[in-house]
């Protein structure tokens, strides 16, 4: 196993991450030990996994409102050897009917007594053979995304799993609103914030990840957030696109900017390199 499959990383593909992004953030991280680190939207997990290694914080809290994505980050920590088991399963049984057999699993009411390890099992096949490792759902809560085109996807990455698991070892995790960091961080905490992005335009609707959108009234309640967090004392940082909107709900913080390249668009076109910035109360 080389040192570069044993670093702990992202397990699974999901719009919005930020492994692309780490080397212009580095800048803006702690440099020096904190008490906790806060993260109300995971994802990915990209910018906690870059942190976690560095040994910086006492303590750290992940929490997502989408519960099968925080599922999934249980089994990871707590049954990583089931779950790869169970993940050769999908891998061997792998083609376009068991895709969509398993895809339509959570239409069937029984779905809600599987086991996490099957839930999360679930999340990580669909993620990794679906169209463009998009994860959306409709208002039902279903699953929707076609089954991509892949020769040969990788279903199973075992080094990259345990060396997740490892380094989820000891950390909290809760499915919970972004709200709750206010009760849980305080003076000497690392808080970063990567909700949702702001639409670039009007016609640009989110893609959303639970049957709940997040739109303009939760940003704004956001910025109220972020505002609390900086009264309480605690280190503050927060991704978003660059927009008006963003530019005025935190027009009393500083604002730098970063250049992404978008991986998730269903336009190969749209990829290119687009303007986000980073909000900082430091």
């Amino acid at each position: 196993m080389s040192a570069h499959e044993n670093q702990a990383g992202p397990f699974l593909k999901w719009a919005g991450g930020k492994s692309q992004l780490l080397a212009q953030y580095d800048p803006f991280f702690p440099r020096e030990p904190m008490r906790g680190y806060f993260e109300p939207f995971v994802g990915s997990g990209a910018v906690f996994f870059h942190l976690r290694g560095r040994g910086l914080f006492s303590t750290y809290y992940l929490s997502e409102t989408n519960e099968e994505l925080l599922n999934c980050y249980r089994a990871v920590r707590d049954h990583v050897d089931e779950l790869i088991a169970r993940l050769r399963e999908h891998q061997a049984r792998h083609s376009r009917d068991y895709y969509y057999a398993i895809r339509n699993l959570d239409r069937n009411s029984a779905w809600i007594h599987a086991s996490l390890v099957e839930r999360a099992a679930r999340l990580i096949y669909l993620n990794k053979t679906c169209y463009n490792g998009l994860w959306r759902v409709n208002r039902r809560g279903h699953f929707n995304v076609p089954m991509g085109r892949y020769k040969n996807p990788e279903i199973v990455n075992e080094a990259r799993l345990r060396a997740a698991s490892r380094a989820l070892q000891g950390v909290h995790l809760a499915v919970e609103d972004f709200e709750q960091v206010i009760r849980r961080a305080g003076r000497g905490d690392f808080v970063y914030l990567d909700p949702p992005y702001i639409p670039l335009s009007e016609t640009a609707n989110f893609t959303s990840y639970t049957q709940d959108e997040f739109g303009e009234y939760e940003h704004r309640k956001l910025a109220l957030v972020f505002a609390e967090l900086d009264r309480k004392g605690c280190r503050v940082m927060l991704s978003n696109s660059d927009t008006p909107l963003t530019r005025e709900l935190y027009r009393n913080f500083r604002i730098e900017t970063v250049s992404a390249r978008r991986a998730i668009n269903s336009a190969s076109t749209r990829r290119g390199a687009i303007s986000e910035v980073v909000v900082l109360n430091y």
